[in-house]
């Protein structure tokens, strides 16, 4: 348990600083280049979820939050042998979901400030995002990595 939250805290501390950064430092109207062509910091305001979609729904996406905060913490506090994909999957997703939550409570929306443009059709630019929402995609990356290697093992027994 002192392992997720060693992974959690810091990262929503990371996501909950370059925001108020970004807030402090990055006018609305006016990106600023870190690598050109490929990389913006923007201020963007995103009242829906993932890619800007279902906007203006903000107390939806609240009460969401919270039932997948449950969730995750009801996963965490449940007897269970060592997993470290599991234990990692968890403390990501628990950052994200908090980082995103935070937004939402104070703002009334998520603060999103990566713009990458990867000059690819459907994803020029892709777009923007955070450290919260970094952490939930690779939360499920790490679910679905798990789940192969579970079905791998149960394969291997069954034989």
């Amino acid at each position: 348990m002192k392992f997720i939250f060693f992974l959690s805290l810091p990262l929503y501390a990371l996501d909950q600083l370059t925001k108020y950064l970004v807030q402090r430092f990055v006018d609305p109207n006016q990106p600023r280049v870190v690598v050109a062509g490929f990389l913006d910091l923007v201020n963007v305001t995103n009242t829906g979820a993932a890619f800007g979609s279902f906007k203006n729904n903000n107390a939806f996406f609240i009460a969401i939050s919270c039932l997948a905060l449950l969730f995750v913490v009801t996963l965490l506090v449940r007897q269970r042998t060592h997993d470290i994909w599991r234990d990692v999957s968890l403390a990501l997703l628990l950052a994200g979901i908090l980082g995103n939550l935070t937004d939402r409570l104070l703002y009334g929306h998520v603060i999103d400030f990566l713009l990458f443009d990867l000059h690819v059709p459907l994803a020029h630019p892709w777009p923007a995002f955070n450290v919260a929402d970094s952490c939930i995609c690779i939360a499920v990356a790490c679910f679905i990595i798990h789940s192969f290697k579970q079905k791998r093992v149960v394969s291997a027994e069954d034989s």
